[in-house]
C-alpha cells in the first residue's frame, strides 16, 4: 500500500479546487443562462430602441439577451420582465417597438429571412399577433401606435421618399384606455 505524503495531499486538495472552480465557472456560462438571460435593466446584453407605455408603467425594448433580437417587456414599478408568449418568433427579426397607454398593443416591425420588413401588432390581452402591412409595396419603418391603440403611424418608402402613413384600425377594436375613462365616439362642437 502505497503511503500519501502532506506534500501530495495538499497537491490533490489544490487540483481538486481548481476543477471545481472551472466547473462552477463552466456551468455559470451554459446555455441556460443565455436563454433566460438578466432580469434587470442595463444587463450585460445590448439592450435598445427602448419605449415607454402611455401610462409610464412599462418599458418595451429590443435585446439580444435570448439569443435574437427579440422585444422584451419591463414592469418599472415590479423592476421585473414581463412574458409576451407567442410575440418572438426565431426565423424573425424585431425592431421599432412601441406601446399603447396600458401597454396592451405592441406594434413593431419584423424582418424575415428575405429583409423585407413588415408591421405587426401583438395584443397582449389575447397573446395573438396581426400582420398589418403586407399589402405595401415600399420599405417600411418606425411604427407607432397611439395611446388607445386605434391608429398605428409609420414612414413608407413605396414612392420613392419616406412619406407618413396613417391606419385607422377602425371603431369597432377594444381601444387600451384606463378603467373608468368613459368613451366618447362621436366629435363634441
Amino acid at each position: 500500500m502505497k503511503a500519501f505524503t502532506p506534500i501530495f495531499l495538499l497537491w490533490r486538495w489544490k487540483h481538486l479546487g481548481l476543477g471545481l472552480g472551472i466547473a462552477s465557472l463552466i456551468a455559470s456560462c451554459t446555455p441556460g443562462d443565455r436563454l433566460f438571460g438578466s432580469t434587470a435593466l442595463n444587463s450585460r446584453y445590448t439592450d435598445e430602441q427602448p419605449t415607454l407605455s402611455g401610462n409610464g408603467r412599462l418599458l418595451g425594448f429590443v435585446s439580444n439577451r435570448n439569443g435574437g433580437r427579440n422585444i422584451l417587456l419591463y414592469d418599472l414599478e415590479q423592476q421585473q420582465l414581463i412574458p409576451i408568449p407567442r410575440l418572438n418568433r426565431r426565423e424573425t427579426i424585431a425592431e421599432s417597438p412601441s406601446l399603447s397607454y396600458t401597454g396592451r398593443y405592441i406594434v413593431y416591425l419584423v424582418s424575415d429571412q428575405q429583409g423585407k420588413p413588415t408591421i405587426v401588432l401583438y395584443d397582449r390581452a389575447t397573446q395573438q399577433s396581426q400582420a398589418l402591412s403586407q399589402w405595401y409595396q415600399g420599405w417600411i419603418r418606425n411604427p407607432s401606435i397611439s395611446p388607445d391603440g386605434r391608429y398605428i403611424v409609420f414612414e413608407s418608402g413605396g414612392r420613392g421618399q419616406w412619406d407618413v402613413e396613417v391606419l385607422d384600425r377602425g371603431p369597432s377594436i377594444e381601444l387600451d384606455i384606463p378603467d373608468g375613462v368613459s368613451v366618447n365616439s362621436s366629435p363634441t362642437p
